[in-house]
């Protein structure tokens, strides 16, 4: 009786073990692929700090990153830190709680003032005016444009580098980011602070598209819990001040109307799809490189697969491409232009062998510890997320890895792979919620780190 009894008030003691483990073990397994994330991000830095001193000039000071060692503080220092432990302990609560609507407002809202407050810690000048402004922006050619169409119709001509040739960011995409600057000059809200209102103004609407688009498609559950993690995503570094934040915003937007549209039925779905297609329709001529944001969209429509809408929207999208062509401006002219003007740069001299994996380091930083568990979890039990999630998620990583191995991506992808690297935080979702604030956690704590020890460039 006494060995009966002895093994029964022992038993409960190995059975709570069990759970206990079965939580630590993944747990373990999150750390070691951060821990491999980390070891990338050194050894990147490693290595080319060993090229610069062997005189390959991969014109970075602080390899992979496009930046340069500065610690310093800022008028954002305080107000990011706060805004940063709001999100931390009462985010995950917000987003559970909230009713929609007013969760997405509450979202953007808290995006803007965290994107504000990170770009203020470089101060006004670096932080904002110098940012869009130097002779390498959209904004200094913004006095040769004399005429809409005659530029369009003439901008090829100037992609090679020779005299009269574009600024080098005007150079590399298509003519729809110069037109969006040369409009808002026209109607009286020109120069730099104007072009970085509408930069962080857009840009902060990434979470709000990515959440709009995860509800529609039916999986709001999984949209309350990555929103949090939208706001804090270390990209939102190079959002604020920068076009590519621009470019994220306007995609995340069509998406997320085009999944409203080919879910909704009757005029308004069909509208909603047609707007969406527009939007994505811009995006091609904004960045060439966004050609490759269209698996999202083709995600979408996967996923819906319903006629009439699709219609809409691929009748948006051609409508933008008429027009520009109408105008002059054919895209893979351009395209082929560029990857010309490309290796006539920095980009001859960058090594391939380098920037192929270096990237990637860059992209760690700029998504952060709780992707890299995020994905990490995805990867071991794909089902574990909801469909729409998991295919847009699959549709991001195809998108960055070619464009990664096409070559026409050597370095600064920290800011370029924002439209694509925002997406990846769909597998927080599968994060456990008592662990969700550490993660946050990390991610604030990230974000804070890169700004205040490094000055960004672009």
């Amino acid at each position: 009786m006494r060995k009966v009894s002895t093994e029964l008030s022992q038993a409960p003691e190995h059975r709570s073990e069990r759970p206990r483990w079965r939580h630590v073990r993944p747990l373990l397994a999150d750390l070691a692929v951060v821990l491999a994330g980390a070891w990338l991000v050194w050894q990147a830095g490693v290595v080319g700090q060993r090229l610069l001193d062997r005189g390959v000039n991969l014109f970075l000071d602080f390899p992979p990153l496009f930046a340069s060692w500065a610690p310093h503080t800022g008028p954002g220092t305080i107000p990011a830190i706060l805004l940063a432990l709001t999100v931390v302990l009462g985010g995950p609560a917000v987003a559970a709680r909230l009713r929609w609507a007013p969760l997405l407002v509450v979202t953007y809202l808290t995006t803007l003032a965290w994107t504000v407050a990170m770009t203020l810690i470089d101060g006004w000048r670096h932080g904002v005016l110098d940012k869009l402004a130097g002779n390498k922006n959209y904004l200094a050619e913004i006095d040769r444009v004399d005429s809409v169409p005659v530029m369009l119709s003439n901008f090829t001509d100037n992609i090679l580098l020779g005299p009269g040739s574009w600024a080098v960011h005007v150079a590399g995409h298509p003519p729809g980011a110069l037109l969006v600057y040369v409009w808002m000059d026209r109607i009286g809200l020109g120069g730099v602070v104007a072009g970085a209102a509408l930069c962080v103004l857009v840009g902060a609407t990434v979470g709000v598209g990515i959440g709009a688009t995860l509800r529609a498609l039916g999986e709001e559950h999984v949209a309350r819990k990555v929103l949090p993690f939208t706001v804090l995503m270390p990209g939102v570094v190079w959002v604020g001040v920068s076009t590519d934040g621009l470019f994220a915003g306007v995609l995340a937007s069509g998406v997320a109307l085009l999944a409203c549209g080919t879910t909704r039925r009757g005029i308004l779905g069909d509208l909603a799809a047609l707007a969406g297609g527009l939007l994505l329709g811009l995006t091609l001529y904004l960045s060439y490189g966004l050609v490759l944001a269209g698996l999202l969209p083709l995600a979408v429509l996967a996923l819906t697969r319903r006629l009439r809408p699709s219609l809409a929207a691929v009748l948006g999208v051609l409508t933008v491409a008429g027009l520009f062509t109408a105008a002059g401006f054919r895209w893979w002219e351009g395209y082929e232009l560029l990857t010309v003007r490309y290796y006539q740069g920095i980009a001859s001299d960058r090594p391939y062998s380098y920037f192929v994996w270096a990237n990637l380091a860059c992209l760690v930083l700029a998504t952060g510890p709780a992707v890299l568990a995020g994905l990490r979890r995805l990867a071991a039990a794909p089902r574990s997320l909801a469909i729409g999630a998991r295919l847009l998620t699959s549709a991001t990583v195809l998108a960055v890895a070619i464009a990664d191995l096409s070559g026409m991506s050597k370095a600064e992808v920290e800011r370029i792979w924002l439209p694509f690297s925002l997406w990846l935080v769909l597998p927080c979702a599968l994060l456990p919620q008592r662990q969700v604030k550490w993660w946050l956690a990390a991610q604030a704590l990230l974000a804070l780190l890169i700004n205040h020890l490094l000055r960004t460039r672009w």
